[in-house]
C-alpha cells in the first residue's frame, strides 16, 4: 500500500490531480453548477442558491475559481454591479456537471437511502 501511496504521482496525470484538486475543495463544484444552472449570477444570489456556505469561504473559492479560468468576475465601469460567469473552460464542464448528476441520482439517491432507512426502522 505504501509502495502505491508514493508512486500516485506517477500513475496519475498531473492534469487530472490539478482539476479534482481544484474541484475536491469544499463548494467549488457547487458554485460551477449553480452558475451552470443560473447563468450570470451576482455574489448575493450565489450565496443564497448555497446557504450553507459562509460568504467568507465563498468570496475564497470564487477566486480560487477565477485563478483557475473556471470563473470570471466582471465588474462594470460607472457601477457597484459585479457578477460572476463561467468561462469557457467552466461551460465547458456541463457535460461533466450532467454525468456526475446521473451517476447520483443512480447510484447515490439520498432520496431512496433514507427512504430504505425508514423501511429497515418500521
Amino acid at each position: 500500500m505504501t509502495k502505491l501511496a508514493e508512486n500516485t504521482e506517477n500513475l496519475l496525470c498531473q492534469n487530472f490531480t490539478s482539476t479534482f484538486q481544484i474541484l475536491g475543495r469544499k463548494w467549488n463544484g457547487l458554485i460551477i453548477e449553480t452558475l451552470i444552472v443560473g447563468g450570470t449570477m451576482r455574489f448575493l444570489e450565489i450565496s443564497r442558491a448555497i446557504p450553507v456556505c459562509s460568504d467568507r469561504v465563498l468570496v475564497e473559492r470564487l477566486k480560487e475559481l477565477e485563478a483557475a479560468n473556471l470563473l470570471k468576475r466582471v465588474t462594470y465601469e460607472d457601477s457597484s454591479l459585479i457578477e460572476y460567469k463561467l468561462t469557457t473552460a467552466g461551460e465547458a464542464m456541463r457535460p461533466m456537471m450532467a454525468a456526475i448528476h446521473e451517476w447520483s441520482d443512480k447510484y447515490n439517491n439520498v432520496t431512496q437511502k433514507k427512504q430504505a432507512d425508514s423501511d429497515v426502522i418500521a
